[in-house]
């Protein structure tokens, strides 16, 4: 038996995993056990978790993989400041410290934070160092469900790397092409939402959800003089416009007079119709860049499987666009595929590439559903809600999928926590809050009165997976709701005269369909399949739904509130339940209702978290 434990952790979403014999055994973000939101930190927490899971000491874990090589990084930090010397001279003195201190040394450092784990972890050579884009890549195609895929990441930065394109054949995995910082579609994205006066490593999926509200009015704007895009894909991005490469911020005076405006100030000023077009802008050539990529690699390498990871694969209107082009056969995209995802990564690479380990294709993919995290059994939640003071009754599990969608009828929002925790920024069907889809309110109550956040944000549907084709225009699985596709014809309703007419946020209260809680203005949704294979409970709930109203589909979205990590325990989903108005609360078979709580239990939740 061979294990290998991941780590990715120091620039942001820490996590560990852990494989023993190339088969995933478990993974969590830091964040789940800390609270704290996109936690950066050396994943203490989650390395105790995935040892645990695994019933294995540090000492026990054969070798120890860290996402990507600090040196790297720290060599293309020097060379940018010289390149762009004299200006990052301020930068380069501030940063320069932390990096000969810390970064530079993080060998060191990880030692020390590893043998806080196990004093008897002394083989500082069972310690390895992976590459980003690398990890990321290896995240993306060895978890897939194909011999041989293309493989495109794109994020950020990593060492050097924004965008990498990797071939996988087999065990094989070997990357081809790669664009070099500064030129990164990851961060072009991110100065955008820097612009828009969202939190950048946070925001982007906000920009993302209010993009169908504008109109792409600074597209052609943005085209002619922040990027030369070349036919294959490939860009350049004009520096003069950010800072990000030698400041603090991500953009300057240029980009502002650019456009017209000075970056947003979230706290003080409101979303307007210029940041909704800036969002649908930004939005539409994201997508052009991704198709024009996909297509030119299709044609190159003429393989019909593409696998995607890095932050940009989040990014799911991009990847339905691609889908709906029918560019290739199949997509898969790795459910957490940003910087958490890279723990992952690292000890895939490590056991095919460097150990030479054959690997077993799995036709469903390798991630268990990406339900990889904390379970507790129905004995321990009873004690702990005993424990709380909480009111409940254990039922049978046919009840509780009854009084469930009962409850979900009767317009109530639900928290359902079940089974081992997702990996990855989505939930899905484990730490979730449920709604009816069919109801008009329920997209703005479950924001205002249980998210605590803006109104525009859109929920995703989770159907059932055989239903999908009757509800939305998708002809594929998408377990990991990450991709767009529009909602089938037959359950649309068609807008007034009156209706078309009207602009941004005007538009949010328009009825637009059969299920219009989780239908985007354009029509569109985030797409959860849900299969009895993957999530067994999940999809007997849909069917029990879908028995007592004829609609296969329920609202999910995350279990927290926004500026909270997904609640990960059953005391942090009872505190999210009584600090917000949620009306029920389902944890394995124990079932809660609002109504029977001890007024005295009730929460002070609302700005509880700061803002994401």
């Amino acid at each position: 038996m061979t294990s290998v434990l991941g780590i990715s952790a120091f620039y942001h979403d820490s996590a560990a995993s852990i494989i023993i014999d190339g088969k995933i055994i478990a993974a969590a973000q830091e964040e789940r056990f800390t609270r704290l939101k996109h936690d950066s930190s050396y994943p203490k927490n989650a390395v105790n978790f995935v040892l645990s899971y695994a019933n294995l000491t540090l000492s026990d874990v054969d070798s120890v993989v860290f996402f990507e090589k600090p040196f790297l990084k720290f060599e293309r930090l020097l060379e940018t400041y010289v390149a762009f010397a004299p200006k990052g001279f301020s930068q380069f003195t501030k940063a320069m410290p932390t990096w000969l201190k810390d970064k530079l040394f993080q060998k060191n450092q990880l030692i020390k934070y590893l043998k806080a784990h196990d004093k008897n972890f002394i083989d500082e050579n069972k310690l390895f160092f992976s590459e980003h884009h690398l990890s990321h890549a290896a995240s993306a195609f060895y978890p897939s469900p194909f011999n041989e895929a293309i493989v495109l990441t794109s994020d950020g930065v990593g060492e050097w790397a924004t965008t990498t394109v990797a071939i996988g054949n087999g065990k094989d995995l070997e990357i081809k092409k790669e664009i070099h910082f500064p030129h990164s579609l990851g961060l072009l994205y991110s100065a955008f939402t820097y612009y828009t006066g969202f939190k950048v490593n946070s925001g982007e999926y906000k920009l993302m959800g209010l993009a169908p509200y504008g109109e792409p009015r600074y597209y052609q704007k943005i085209k002619d003089n922040l990027i030369d895009i070349k036919k294959d894909g490939s860009f350049k991005l004009d520096q003069s416009y950010f800072d990000y490469a030698t400041g603090l911020r991500m953009t300057n005076s240029k980009f502002n007079s650019l456009f017209g405006q000075k970056q947003r100030d979230s706290k003080s000023e409101r979303l307007t119709q210029f940041h909704m077009d800036i969002a649908a802008s930004i939005q539409q050539l994201t997508e052009e860049i991704m198709i024009k990529m996909a297509k030119s690699l299709r044609e190159e390498y003429q393989i019909k499987n593409l696998c995607m990871a890095g932050g940009v694969a989040l990014n799911c209107v991009a990847n339905g666009k691609i889908l709906d082009e029918k560019i290739f056969e199949n997509i898969w995209v790795q459910p957490a595929a940003g910087d958490a995802g890279g723990s992952l990564g690292a000890s895939l690479a490590y056991w095919h590439l460097h150990l030479n380990k054959n690997r077993e294709v799995n036709i469903n993919d390798s991630m268990k559903g990406s339900y990889l995290g904390q379970e507790f059994d129905d004995k321990t939640v009873s004690e702990k809600l005993n424990e709380i003071g909480a009111k409940f009754e254990i039922l049978e599990e046919s009840e509780i999928y009854d009084k469930t969608t009962d409850s979900l009828i009767n317009g109530g929002a639900v928290g359902w926590f079940q089974g081992r925790m997702e990996f990855g920024p989505r939930a899905l069907g484990a730490r979730s809050i449920l709604g009816d889809p069919r109801s008009e309110n329920m997209q703005k109550n479950l924001n205002l009165k249980v998210k605590y956040r803006e109104s525009f944000r859109p929920f995703a549907p989770s159907i059932l997976e055989e239903d999908k084709e009757e509800w939305f225009d998708i002809y594929t699985s998408s377990p990991y709701m990450l991709m767009v596709a529009g909602v089938h014809n037959s359950k649309i309703i068609q807008m007034s005269k009156e209706e078309k007419k009207l602009f941004g946020i005007d538009k949010l209260n328009i009825k637009r369909s059969n299920i219009p809680a989780v239908t985007h203005v354009d029509y569109s949704a985030r797409i959860q399949t849900v299969s009895k294979k993957k999530n067994s409970k999940y999809y007997n709930l849909i069917s029990k739904f879908k028995e007592k109203t004829g609609c296969p589909v329920l609202i999910n979205t995350s279990f927290n509130i926004r500026g909270e990590p997904i609640v990960n325990t059953p005391e942090e989903a009872f505190n999210c339940f009584m600090g917000t108005e949620l009306d029920t609360l389902v944890i394995g078979n124990c079932f809660l209702n609002k109504k029977d709580q001890d007024p005295s239990l009730k929460k002070d939740y609302k700005y509880k978290f700061e803002l994401d």
